[in-house]
């Protein structure tokens, strides 16, 4: 998951949820994923209802430059062409061990088979393409951010 920059775009679909839900809170910008493929494909499992979980790593937060999520944050979803898709309530965080994953997060995750098998496969090539890129040792003892969330908006896909 990478933090992607405020757009008019984003920030008019942040103003409709404002002005229908009343919240007056700052929000953060996520792309799923390191492609806009990926951030595509991820996108519209969360609008589906599919993905209500996600997961990263704890060291990207390190820097300071991207707050570490907390429970109550918003966080409005873009796919990989910019576009906001929704926006989603952080409900719960964890830090935790990569392989410490468990069953029913894999499912909350919601990308491929569900399984917790699937997810870790996953998850390691994810995790692994990101250390080379980064040049960090990358295990599966690193600390991992687990996240899970509900959708706020639009109305019509929210929880």
């Amino acid at each position: 998951m990478a933090a992607a920059d405020k757009t008019p775009q984003t920030e008019a679909f942040w103003q409709a949820f404002v002005r229908q839900s009343g919240v007056a809170a700052d929000y953060q910008i996520v792309a799923f994923g390191d492609g806009p493929a990926l951030a595509t494909e991820l996108a519209d499992l969360v609008v589906a209802g599919t993905k209500r979980a996600t997961a990263s790593l704890a060291r990207d937060y390190a820097d300071g430059v991207l707050p570490l999520p907390a429970v109550g944050d918003l966080v409005v979803v873009v796919d990989g062409a910019g576009a906001p898709r929704c926006i989603w309530r952080t409900t719960e965080i964890t830090i935790q061990p990569l392989a410490a994953v468990d069953d029913r997060f894999a499912w909350d995750e919601g990308e491929g088979d569900r399984s917790r098998a699937w997810w870790l496969a996953a998850h390691r090539r994810y995790f692994a393409r990101q250390a080379a890129r980064e040049g960090f040792a990358f295990d599966d003892t690193i600390a991992t951010v687990f996240e899970r969330f509900t959708v706020v908006w639009p109305a019509e896909i929210a929880d």
